[in-house]
């Protein structure tokens, strides 16, 4: 039987379906696989059911010549030198369209609570601060309003259109930048530079890409209003972060809500860390049960068609099937 490694144990009933056409290996931890040990759990393996957090360059392709195919159990694929497995006639599959609704909600999470303050509330009742001679005043933890204001979308995918309809039941005004021109309805399309100048928050849900790599730098943000907030849930490399810390220490910029970034997992020491006026989460744009069942189920199907010498249901790299 063929083997394929699972590089985490997956909820959802299709992945067991797996074991039954090849001879399944399952990393247990601990902790996540390094490149070594990913480079030694794949020897003899024809496929890679993978996570984000397993990073296949062109340096474990070579070392893995019998690699048919790779099935991430993610949306994006940056993570993966697809042009590399193209080369080798590697088919690359991922889970598209399940975790659209589920990365809306957090992203729309991020946008209320780093407007309201609330994770930095949470700490301060948390920490006994809140007391009678404190107790209330006219200008105790005041955040900024959400109904009514402006909203600016830069990436007008699925979940760019998902967040723009919650934000129409908040009465917002909604302006739209995405890399190719789109027209959505329901959203202005404006220039970036408009949409920074002109956006009370700004939210991230565009595809990280060459293109699109430090997209928000220095310039940017310096075009951004002073109070604005600026919500990431896409890839933390479209985010300068050094200078997103800068804008933020020096008032440029009113608070950030972060759910990835550059380097993950965040160092402790990171200098976002410190900073009261950014939500910090870990990468948990997608984190609800039926999503998760729903994006393993979608891993299994790629790897139980590719092991069945046929062309997976969501692949991003079709041109190998022409060959």
């Amino acid at each position: 039987m063929h083997k394929v490694l699972i590089t985490h144990q997956l909820p959802g009933d299709k992945i067991h379906e797996l074991s039954s056409s090849s001879e399944v290996t399952v990393w247990m931890g601990p902790g996540l696989l390094g490149a070594e040990a990913l480079r030694e759990e794949l020897k003899d393996c024809v496929g890679v059911v993978c996570m984000l957090a397993d990073r296949i360059d062109e340096k474990l392709l070579d070392a893995c010549p019998q690699l048919k195919f790779i099935s991430s159990m993610s949306v994006g694929v940056d993570h993966i030198d697809v042009a590399a497995a193209s080369e080798r006639s590697i088919a690359v599959g991922n889970t598209p369209g399940v975790l659209v609704e589920t990365t809306a909600d957090a992203t729309f999470a991020l946008l209320l609570a780093a407007s309201r303050r609330i994770a930095e509330a949470d700490l301060y009742v948390r920490g006994g601060h809140w007391s009678d001679e404190n107790a209330w005043s006219p200008d105790f933890f005041v955040g900024k309003d959400v109904a009514g204001a402006t909203l600016g979308i830069i990436g007008l995918g699925e979940v760019g259109k998902a967040v723009s309809r919650r934000a129409k039941g908040f009465g917002m005004r909604v302006l739209g930048w995405n890399h190719r021109e789109k027209s959505v309805a329901g959203i202005e399309s404006v220039s970036l530079e408009q949409l920074l100048n002109d956006s009370d928050f700004v939210c991230i849900t565009i595809a990280l890409a060459k293109e699109t790599r430090h997209l928000i730098d220095a310039d940017k943000l310096a075009l951004m209003k002073h109070d604005a907030v600026l919500i990431n849930t896409s890839r933390g490399g479209i985010v300068d972060e050094e200078a997103l810390v800068d804008a933020l220490v020096n008032g440029r910029l009113g608070s950030a809500a972060l759910d990835v970034f550059a380097r993950e997992p965040l160092a402790a020491d990171h200098p976002l860390v410190r900073l009261p006026n950014v939500v910090l989460t870990p990468h948990i744009g997608s984190a609800t049960h039926d999503t998760r069942c729903k994006m393993a189920d979608m891993a299994a199907a790629n790897a139980l068609a590719a092991l069945s010498e046929q062309p997976m249901p969501s692949c991003v790299n079709p041109e190998v099937y022409e060959r």
